[in-house]
């Protein structure tokens, strides 16, 4: 029996040492790499992996949306033999699930997000980077914008929207131009449940051009690599747009209580001249209003300045724990899916504007009466910072507005917003 055990302690003792010796799993990873992923290492330039047999999509959850990608789906199996797979499931619900999922090997090979998720999706590793070269002059500046992380691209985009103006031509008989000219349409045609102009001014996210347009910001820096140190949104500039939304609800153009269902149930009555919204809206104020429904850009302030709208970007992301060939052929199918033909495809089933720039400009968007206002109103856009911290932003700066809609000092409220943002930046990143 001794004897026994000193033999089991002998080779216990040699199996700790040879394990001790031998690589780790990430340094075999490393160096040697899963059978597939040598095979892609031998590539030549320019030649592709290995095909699968199909790859996994997660897609928005949308009617509209699920019968054009089937659609261009349908043509890129046709033309490369691959099989798509895809899981219809909200965009906001797909980062979890892919948390959970990913690492068991049941995750997609590509999803789909709004941007400005990008950063903290990349920060959870949950999104690989992508090779553009090929295809860069494809997309709008925003958009490439949009898609960047301390300088690499993080998605392939596609889908730009942005806000601009609508107007009831009943009531208004022009485009309004200009901001003076919307506060009169105000000052004429605002008595009792009738209104003259309508925005939700207590959303940041429709009230960023008037503070962007006199000199706030969120972030300082550029994209990819913003300051999150300087917030500019206490500024100079943003305390006089800020001023001037407060007089709007001190001049009674806009209830303090108005919401986003109140504003599109007067708008669609006739009871509103002009609203901001965003092209999400068309259908439904198309078949409210009829011919009597008007789009423009963003009306220009007293600067002469066409105000600087918020661009948000939805993409496709490749999945960090897909394969490597996997990888490669699910951005090629993001490519191909956001291309000009296929952009135009979706622009025309699921009505929501290409961020393929040859598309955007085309005239299937550019002769569309009440599209095309977004669609110019995007170049004077900028999208929102992509990284983290900017998920933060929203609800102090949203509650700031709140409080000038009821009509606190301007400053003050947005100094203390502006203190919250950077505590809750810190609780944060710690």
């Amino acid at each position: 029996m001794k004897k026994f055990f000193s033999l089991f302690f002998m080779m216990m003792l040699v199996v700790v040492v040879l394990a001790a010796c031998g690589p780790s799993r990430e340094e075999v990873q490393e160096e040697g790499g899963t059978e597939e992923e040598n095979e892609n290492e031998g590539l030549a330039e320019g030649e592709e992996p290995e095909k699968p047999e199909s790859l996994t999509v997660w897609v928005n959850d949308q009617d509209v949306q699920l019968e054009a990608l089937g659609q261009i789906f349908d043509k890129y199996e046709e033309e490369t033999g691959i099989t798509i797979e895809e899981t219809p499931m909200s965009m906001l619900d797909q980062v979890d699930a892919i948390s959970l999922d990913g690492p068991n090997g049941n995750g997609p090979d590509l999803f789909y997000q709004p941007h400005d998720r990008i950063g903290d999706i990349v920060q959870r590793g949950l999104a690989a980077p992508v090779d553009l070269s090929d295809v860069e002059d494809q997309y709008t500046s925003a958009a490439l914008e949009a898609m960047q992380v301390d300088g690499e691209y993080m998605g392939i985009p596609m889908v730009v929207e942005t806000y601009a103006t609508f107007y009831n031509k009943d009531l208004v008989s022009e485009a309004p131009e200009t901001m003076e000219e919307v506060m009169t349409i105000a000052a004429e045609q605002t008595s009792g449940e009738n209104y003259g102009f309508l925005m939700e001014a207590a959303n940041f996210y429709y009230t960023y051009p008037f503070l962007a347009s006199n000199g706030g910001y969120v972030f300082g820096g550029e994209a990819g690599s913003y300051d999150i140190e300087d917030i500019g949104l206490n500024n100079e500039g943003s305390v006089a747009g800020a001023e001037m939304i407060q007089s709007w609800y001190e001049n009674g153009y806009i209830p303090t209580d108005l919401t986003a269902d109140i504003l599109n149930g007067l708008f669609q009555e006739g009871q509103v001249g002009v609203v901001i919204n965003g092209p999400w809206m068309v259908r439904d104020y198309s078949a409210a209003l009829g011919d009597s429904l008007g789009t423009t850009i963003l009306p220009a302030l007293d600067n002469g300045e066409t105000p600087k709208s918020l661009v948000g970007v939805k993409a496709w992301l490749v999945s960090d724990y897909a394969e490597e060939n996997r990888q490669y052929w699910a951005a090629d199918l993001a490519k191909f899916v956001s291309n000009e033909e296929n952009s135009l495809l979706y622009f025309d089933i699921a009505g929501e504007l290409p961020a393929n720039s040859v598309a955007l400009e085309s005239e299937a968007v550019t002769s569309d009466e009440l599209i095309s206002a977004f669609a110019e109103q995007i170049q004077y856009g900028e999208p929102m910072p992509n990284n983290p911290e900017v998920q933060q932003i929203w609800e102090p700066i949203n509650n700031a507005l709140s409080f000038i809609a009821q009509g606190e000092p301007v400053e003050d409220v947005l100094n203390e917003a502006v203190e919250i943002i950077k505590t809750n930046i810190e609780i944060a990143n710690q």
